[in-house]
């Protein structure tokens, strides 16, 4: 493809350290449409015959359905996808091969087939979201203990807290949504750097290929990898969120909590110990999370000292890009199938909410007696030390307990002290209530509605 200046050919060492053919085959398919649709625009702007045009286009058919049908031959000369599908052409279709890279660049090509081949690749997270909908909608009655600082706190509902997890992969999901509209960009026809000279009708191009823009600059065309950066930091954030649920799901079914029972088809045992159930599908999404924010690292160190405009360092923009979508669609496939099939166990939840998780609520009752909220923080921390101190609940104060502390907590206090009450308190937008669960329920379903 560029050999007329060189005599020779490179050493062995040198190809087998700059050939790309090892993983970017998998552009085959977008490679060949966007040659395809190149063929077109060059018939378009009258440097191929409708003949010619047709003959190409037909070719390239019989390419793709050689990879389709596993049967393209790799030869040792296919440094890269496209040179091994530029050859296998000229194989089949002779000397008008030749033809298709007027004006056309590997630098424009490549960018564009990364362009088509990622932009089919951004899962949109609609599955994983709706599943997790649908089992908090199945759990609105169930109370379980909130946490911070991984101490009891506050109850809540398994549906508010399975949830916690699913707003986070909405905003995940619309990043996406603004990582796909800036992929969808035609780089093709900027040429190697400095555009097409063969006034080819580039708006038509995008069309045909389905982009919504074309690029402004061709040598920023070229050089852009900023949408793989994107997506990589999305995919990577998405996957940090995967990882948040894998952390407390596999706490909560670890046997001194097990609120939670994952399914046999995503957990493991051990080799040697015959009673052990290991949540093995969450702890490599927690795992993987570390790759895949990895691969965003080191493409933004092979991104931020390259000159305008292509250079080959750009090559490493490939492997990082595949296995993160590899990992993450694997990822977001494990974790839905996992949340589906997961078991909440209520009895288990029951037992470990001591009434302390109350002791707020309490402070709360002082509040709407007019006492201020500080003073009324104060005394609830008294009961709670007071109990303590006796080795009872809050619960097992006594009347005259509740009253030595606050006039205002000599009655009332055993309606005082239930978790559903608790719940039902915070009847606010995104609040514990019941009502507050159904319309946040009914929130996220809509923005699944959305693109």
């Amino acid at each position: 493809m560029w050999g007329g200046r060189f005599e020779g050919g490179v050493v062995p060492a040198m190809a087998a350290f700059s050939d790309s053919i090892a993983f970017d085959q998998r552009l085959w398919r977008v490679d060949i449409q966007g040659s395809q649709a190149y063929a077109a625009a060059l018939g378009g702007a009258g440097l191929l015959t409708a003949g010619e045009v047709s003959e190409l286009q037909a070719g390239l058919d019989r390419v793709a359905a050689e990879w389709e049908a596993d049967t393209f031959a790799l030869q040792p000369s296919d440094e890269d996808i496209h040179t091994a599908n530029e050859r296998r052409l000229g194989e089949l279709v002779g000397a008008v091969a030749g033809k298709l890279h007027t004006g056309r660049s590997r630098n424009d090509q490549v960018a564009t087939d990364l362009r088509l081949w990622l932009r089919g690749e951004i899962d949109d997270l609609r599955r994983l979201i709706g599943v997790m909908a649908d089992r908090a909608e199945e759990h609105v009655d169930v109370a379980v203990p909130g946490f911070t600082h991984l101490q009891t706190a506050q109850p809540v509902r398994f549906s508010h807290w399975l949830l916690s997890h699913a707003w986070p992969l909405v905003r995940d999901r619309e990043r996406l949504g603004q990582v796909r509209a800036r992929v969808n960009v035609l780089p093709l026809g900027s040429g190697a750097l400095a555009g097409n000279p063969f006034a080819i009708d580039r708006d038509q191009l995008a069309a045909a290929l389905g982009f919504e823009a074309v690029s402004a600059n061709s040598v920023d065309a070229v050089s852009d990898r900023d949408f793989v950066a994107e997506f990589l930091f999305a995919a990577s954030l998405s996957m940090i969120h995967l990882s948040q649920l894998a952390e407390d799901v596999v706490i909560h079914s670890s046997q001194p909590f097990g609120f939670l029972r994952l399914a046999d088809a995503y957990s493991t045992g051990s080799s040697l110990m015959p009673q052990k159930k290991n949540p093995d599908s969450f702890e490599l999404i927690r795992g993987k999370s570390g790759r895949v924010a990895g691969s965003l690292t080191g493409l933004l160190m092979t991104l931020k000292g390259l000159p305008r405009a292509y250079n080959r360092d750009l090559q490493e923009d490939k492997e990082p890009l595949f296995d993160t979508v590899a990992t993450w669609h694997g990822a977001l496939e494990i974790a839905a199938g996992a949340i589906a099939t997961l078991e909440c166990r209520p009895d288990r939840t029951t037992a470990v909410m001591d009434d302390f998780m109350l002791a707020t609520d309490v402070a709360e009752h002082l509040v709407r007696q007019g006492v201020p909220f500080r003073q009324a923080h104060h005394v609830a921390g008294e009961a709670v030390r007071l109990a303590e101190t006796q080795g009872r609940t809050l619960a097992g104060l006594d009347t005259a307990d509740w009253a030595s502390l606050h006039p205002a907590l000599a009655d009332g206090i055993a309606e005082l002290l239930d978790f559903n009450a608790s719940l039902e308190s915070r009847d606010v937008e995104g609040g514990t209530s019941e009502r507050a669960q159904r319309t946040q329920l009914e929130r996220l379903r809509q923005s699944l509605e959305t693109p």
